[in-house]
């Protein structure tokens, strides 16, 4: 008798353990959940702010890479754009979002973490002045860290930046 309830314990025990979405094998979950927004209302949130942004090929599908698109865009990303509009008070373009033809990865511009702005002076000499040089890319891109985490690359002819957080 004490063996078929040792036995029994072992198994629910193991039932238990081995459940999908129970016990050992439980999934961890994300490690940050985000907050997806459609292209409307990140264009909505830029504007409010006074945040400009361009399209070489004048279009908002995705799914083209000579289209600027924000959809799926994760609002902390959006929200970066707009506290880092009101922390240097220059003048921002921003020339890429969510479409294809960037490189992939976790923390891409198709998953939403990263916007591409137009050089000039003012946003130049406010990350190279305010934020930290931590080095270079792999691609040779100088990077500048925010006190927030967010990553700055100098890719010549604009900057690629990744929102960890919104930075506000």
């Amino acid at each position: 008798m004490r063996l078929r309830a040792a036995v029994t314990a072992l198994a629910l025990a193991g039932a238990a353990l081995f459940t999908p979405g129970v016990g050992a094998l439980a999934a961890a979950p994300d490690a940050f959940a985000v907050t997806k927004i459609s292209h409307e209302t990140a264009t909505a949130m830029f504007a409010e702010s006074g945040i400009a942004w361009t399209s070489s090929g004048d279009c908002i599908d995705r799914n083209i890479p000579t289209c600027t698109s924000f959809e799926q865009l994760n609002l902390e990303t959006a929200q970066g754009a707009q506290a880092l509009k009101r922390a240097t008070n220059c003048s921002i373009l921003i020339t890429g979002g969510t479409e294809t033809g960037h490189a992939s990865g976790t923390y891409s511009h198709w998953n939403g973490y990263k916007l591409d702005f137009g050089k000039q002076t003012c946003l130049n000499r406010y990350i190279k002045d305010t934020f930290t040089d931590i080095g270079k890319r792999s691609d040779g891109a100088r990077l500048y860290e925010s006190p927030t985490g967010n990553v700055y690359a100098d890719e010549g002819n604009h900057w690629d930046v990744l929102f960890y957080n919104c930075g506000c």
